[in-house]
């Protein structure tokens, strides 16, 4: 008889719609839906997906208690022996969702999950010393070597076989211990001599790779400055007219200062989904301090206060998205002569 696999795909895959309809409610279809039909082909008759979870970004962002309990229920309901979540690729609430639902059905459920996302998606360094995430492409177009490695890894692990790296999974940052016939400093000795020579060679121990970034020379007369407000905490006008995502923002906005002495809560709000926004909502200054930075202008502390203001959400961005901010918002500031800039979190 085939395993029994439920699949959790979002509103996207499923041909709801795209961002507009992020907000759609979880519902259950029986059977395959989207990339659910390669997958039971990649299956080859040995597992059979017997429903499929549809669910939108927004919806499994701001309703994750709600959204791990419904997918606990399909899985038992269905007699489930495995989830797939995915394809996420680099779409970052769509990885969040896919590694939050298949961390939660492991633990709750007691049945093996398997998803897919491309290396920077914010939801491979939360999940993945959790789950086995297949590395993929950067968008769907990595669908047809996707699919496939999804297929393998799941079969194994349905088989209770022990993944290896020829199951294309991202590294986990799990220790295990290894038994060898030589002692560690002959083994770094062999691997620097081979690096001395321009041999091929693995570390044992890769360690990970974080950018540098210079920090600039202080301020020397903040009196002539122009100072700029940039930051991930959210703010934005009310009815956040850029549709900045409450997590995995794949955007930032861009909003005039002009007149506006004071972010009062009829005008301003925060997008923000992974903080309580009460006190932000009361009051957006608590996170993007316009209104004493006026103070500071008025008392010739700064020169001025620029004109604009940039906002996006940090909450679960990929560093992708996060260095293309960055330097689109620097290059802007840098054409307008900016100065100095206070950037706010959370």
């Amino acid at each position: 008889m085939a395993y029994r696999v439920v699949h959790y795909i979002n509103q996207f895959f499923a041909g709801i719609g795209g961002e507009d309809k992020a907000d759609h409610e979880l519902e259950v279809r029986e059977g395959v839906v989207g990339p659910g039909l390669a997958l039971a082909n990649a299956l080859k008759g040995e597992a059979e997906i017997v429903a499929t979870i549809i669910c939108g970004d927004n919806f499994a962002a701001m309703h994750s208690e709600q959204v791990c309990a419904a997918v606990e229920n399909a899985c038992k309901q269905y007699q489930a022996d495995l989830l797939l979540a995915g394809p996420a690729f680099n779409a970052g609430r769509y990885g969040t969702a896919c590694g939050m639902v298949s961390s939660f059905v492991q633990k709750n459920v007691g049945i093996p999950a398997v998803t897919a996302m491309y290396k920077e998606n914010p939801g491979v360094d939360i999940y993945k010393k959790d789950l086995y995430i297949v590395e993929t492409g950067d968008s769907a177009r990595g669908m047809g070597t996707a699919v496939p490695a999804m297929a393998k890894l799941a079969l194994a692990l349905l088989k209770g076989e022990q993944p290896s790296k020829e199951h294309g999974y991202i590294e986990r940052g799990v220790r295990v211990n290894t038994f060898y016939d030589t002692c560690g400093a002959e083994r770094a000795v062999t691997m620097l001599l081979k690096k001395i020579k321009g041999e091929p060679f693995t570390t044992e121990y890769p360690m990970p790779v974080f950018d540098r970034v210079e920090p600039r020379p202080a301020v020397k007369d903040m009196k002539s400055a122009t100072i700029a407000l940039v930051t991930s905490g959210g703010i934005v006008p009310k009815g956040n007219p850029d549709h900045i995502a409450a997590s995995s923002a794949q955007n930032y906005g861009e909003y005039s200062l002009s007149g506006i002495n004071d972010l009062t809560a009829d005008k301003h709000q925060t997008a923000h989904g992974g903080y309580d926004q009460t006190y932000a909502n009361q009051d957006a200054d608590r996170v993007l301090p316009v209104d004493v930075l006026r103070d500071l202008e008025k008392e010739g502390v700064i020169g001025k206060l620029h004109e604009m203001w940039y906002a996006t959400v940090g909450n679960g961005t990929s560093v992708a998205n996060a260095r293309r901010f960055g330097q689109e918002i620097g290059q802007k500031l840098k054409d307008a002569q900016v100065q100095a800039v206070i950037l706010t979190s959370t």
